[in-house]
């Protein structure tokens, strides 16, 4: 693995989607900084990527607080030039609107919105003296549609995509790349998985195409950092080939 001097930042750096998506960019030969809200969860992902010979510096990171994500970003700068920032923060939830309290939607709208704001801002604090970077979103299905249940978490979905859409055309000029990735789909977790069976029965899962892999995601990121700038995409939609939509 040749090294390379320039760092990528994962915000919401989860077992699923989260872990492949600093796995991929450690085995390219990029330092990762990972961060999420339990700390201590992180060690398979330190084991996995140490055990490939890759760099990893984790830690706990509440992403809703200012000043943490600026210690988080401004840490991972300090290492080697930051050349991508990855906000995959989720917090999808689903209530009837008569039990959406006024806590959960603040709180999803924190988790999934604001605290993407904080992370691009600050991504684009430390990219611009240097006129180039990149800034990655993990958008949903959500981010397009609200749902039934979903007025908390595709609200905060919505205002995600439009900080990144504004971001986007404000920076692409500076040689900074945002985009917003849309996954249309169930992404093949355990959670996914059981919540499947309980709305569609024990014959959900019978075709495997209909879940994506979180190693796809990941090489879905790896695609949009490789594009040359005279063609960046800003929204890239992803789901499995078997999903109707």
């Amino acid at each position: 693995m040749q090294k390379r001097n320039k760092t990528v930042a994962v915000i919401g750096a989860g077992d699923f989607i989260g872990g492949e998506i600093a796995k991929k960019f450690a085995s390219e030969g990029f330092t990762i900084f990972a961060g999420r809200r339990n700390g201590d969860k992180l060690a398979p992902l330190v084991k996995d990527i140490e055990a490939a010979g890759g760099e990893i510096h984790a830690r706990s990171l509440d992403a809703r607080k200012e000043e943490e994500i600026i210690s988080f970003l401004n840490d991972a700068d300090k290492h080697a030039p930051l050349e991508v920032c990855i906000f995959n923060i989720g917090a999808n939830v689903n209530f009837p609107i008569l039990e959406t309290t006024e806590r959960v939607f603040r709180k999803v709208w924190e988790m999934a919105c604001y605290s993407g704001f904080l992370a691009g801002r600050e991504a684009a604090r430390l990219m611009l003296p240097r006129g180039g970077g990149n800034i990655f979103f993990t958008g949903a299905t959500a981010s397009l549609r609200g749902g039934s249940g979903y007025a908390a978490f595709a609200s905060a979905k919505f205002g995600l995509r439009a900080v990144a859409q504004a971001m986007a055309r404000e920076l692409g000029p500076k040689n900074i790349h945002v985009a917003h990735l849309i996954i249309d789909s169930g992404v093949d977790t355990e959670w996914v998985r059981q919540r499947r069976i309980e709305a569609l029965g024990p014959n959900a899962l019978d075709d495997p195409d209909l879940l994506m892999p979180p190693a796809s995601v990941a090489a879905s990121y790896w695609q949009l950092y490789q594009q040359p700038k005279s063609a960046w995409t800003f929204e890239l939609e992803i789901r499995p080939f078997g999903e109707k939509w």
